[in-house]
C-alpha cells in the first residue's frame, strides 16, 4: 500500500510541474496585423465581387493598379444586364436559322467611295455574263459618281458623310447592309472601297464565298498600344477589355451575320458613344477597326474565319498601306497575291510579335484572297490589259 502510495503521490507532483494551459501566462494578440489582414481580404473580396470602373483605388495596394490584383484572381461570373439578355437571345435566334443557298442567290457588292470608282471598266468586265448572281450598292460620301459601267448606274444608296477612323464610318457600313438586305435574294455580303480590284473570276469568288461556312471578318488580338490599349473603361462591363478585338474592315459575311449588325444597338451605342479620340486620355480608339471584330469575337467567334478576303500591303509598317502604281502592277505581282495561303499580322508593341494563320476554307487549306486594295487610280488600264490572264 505504501509503495503504491507513494507512486500516486510522485505522479501528482509531476504532472503539476509540467506547464499547463491553465497556468500559461496571458500574451497580446497582434490587433494590428489582423485588421491589416481584414482590409486587404474585403478588399479582394470586393475586387472579385464587383467589376470595377475606377482603378483610382487599386492604387493603394499595387503599382499595377487593378491589372496587378487582378492577373491572379479567377474570372468573375458578371450577371448580364436585361439588355445584353436581350440582345444575346435575339442574336442566337437569327444565327440558328440555316443559311438557303439557291440558284437565285446573289452577292452583294458593297462599295464604299468619296465618289466615281475609278475601276468601274474592270468590275464591268469581271461581272459580264454573270447577271443574276450579283447586285451592287454605292455609298458615295462626297460627290456623285460618273458611271461608265451599266451595272452602276442608279445603284447609289443615301449616303452622308464619312470621316476615316470615327463612328460615320460604321453608320456608312451599316446603311450599305440596310439597303442591300431589302433584297431576300442577297445571301453574301461584301464590302470593297474604291481602290479595290478582282483578283479571281466571278465564278471563283462565288463558289468560295457562297459555299463557305464562316463569314470573312479579320480579328485578332492585338495587346500593345494600338489594339487593346485602345480599350475604354466607359465601354465596361458590356465589352470588356480582354475580349477588345482588332482587324481590317473590309468583310465578307452571311446574311444571318449582316442581319444581327444592323440589329445591334447596344455594343454598337459603345463604340459610337465611346470609340473616339479625346475620350479618355491620349486613346485613340478607331472604331472601323475594332468594332466588328469584338462584336463576332463576343457574341459568334466561331462563325469568323479571322482573316478578310482582301488584301493589302503594310509591309512599309505605316499609318497607311502600300498603294500600288502603275509600275508596280505586273502578272507576278497578281500570282504573288493569290499564292498566299497564310496571314501574318504584328502586334503595336515595341517588340512586334508575329504570328500566322493558315486560310482555311471548309476545313482545307485555300489561297486567301479574292480581292485586292489600294490599287491607284492609274493602274486601271494595266489591271485591263492582266484581266484575261490572271483571273482563273
Amino acid at each position: 500500500m505504501k509503495a503504491f502510495k507513494g507512486w500516486r503521490l510522485g505522479k501528482i507532483n509531476y504532472m503539476q510541474s509540467l506547464p499547463g494551459a491553465r497556468h500559461r501566462a496571458p500574451t497580446r494578440k497582434p490587433v494590428w496585423i489582423i485588421a491589416v489582414l481584414s482590409l486587404i481580404a474585403m478588399f479582394v473580396i470586393g475586387a472579385y465581387m464587383f467589376p470595377h470602373h475606377r482603378k483610382a483605388a487599386c492604387y493603394m495596394f499595387s503599382s499595377k493598379g487593378c491589372k496587378g490584383l487582378t492577373d491572379w484572381l479567377p474570372p468573375s461570373l458578371r450577371e448580364y444586364s436585361d439588355d445584353e439578355v436581350a440582345a444575346r437571345v435575339v442574336i442566337k435566334e437569327i444565327l440558328s436559322s440555316p443559311r438557303v443557298i439557291k440558284k437565285s442567290s446573289k452577292i452583294a457588292f458593297m462599295f464604299l467611295t468619296p465618289g466615281t470608282l475609278p475601276f468601274e471598266k474592270l468590275w464591268d468586265l469581271f461581272f459580264q455574263g454573270h447577271e443574276g448572281k450579283f447586285s451592287v450598292y454605292i455609298h458615295a460620301s462626297k460627290d456623285a459618281p460618273v458611271h461608265t459601267s451599266r451595272y452602276f448606274v442608279n445603284r447609289e444608296i443615301r449616303s452622308d458623310e464619312v470621316v476615316w477612323g470615327r463612328i460615320s464610318m460604321i453608320d456608312a457600313e451599316r446603311r450599305l447592309l440596310t439597303n442591300a438586305l431589302r433584297d431576300p435574294e442577297n445571301q453574301q455580303f461584301v464590302l470593297l472601297s474604291d481602290s479595290c480590284v478582282p483578283l479571281r473570276s466571278f465564278e471563283y469568288m462565288y463558289n468560295y464565298m457562297m459555299h463557305s461556312n464562316v463569314s470573312y471578318v479579320d480579328c485578332f488580338d492585338d495587346p500593345g498600344p494600338h489594339g487593346t490599349g485602345r480599350h475604354m473603361d466607359h465601354m465596361l462591363p458590356e465589352i470588356p477589355r480582354e475580349d477588345f478585338r482588332k482587324g481590317a474592315q473590309w468583310f465578307s459575311m452571311t446574311r444571318q451575320h449582316a442581319v444581327v449588325t444592323v440589329a445591334d444597338n447596344l455594343y454598337y451605342s459603345k463604340f459610337r458613344d465611346y470609340c473616339g479620340p479625346g475620350v479618355e486620355g491620349n486613346k485613340n480608339c478607331i472604331a472601323d477597326e475594332h468594332y466588328l471584330p469584338t462584336f463576332f469575337y463576343m457574341l459568334d467567334p466561331t462563325g469568323i474565319a479571322n482573316w478578310t478576303v482582301t488584301y493589302v500591303d503594310w509591309s512599309e509598317r505605316k499609318w497607311h498601306p502600300r498603294k500600288y502604281m502603275p509600275e508596280d502592277v505586273t502578272e507576278e505581282l497578281i500570282k504573288n497575291i493569290t499564292s498566299i495561303d497564310a496571314v501574318s499580322r504584328v502586334t503595336s508593341e515595341k517588340t512586334g510579335v508575329v504570328s500566322w494563320t493558315h486560310c482555311m476554307w471548309n476545313g482545307i487549306k485555300r489561297p486567301c484572297y479574292l480581292f485586292g486594295r489600294k490599287f491607284h487610280a492609274d493602274t486601271l488600264d494595266k489591271m485591263i490589259e492582266l484581266f484575261s490572264n490572271y483571273i482563273a
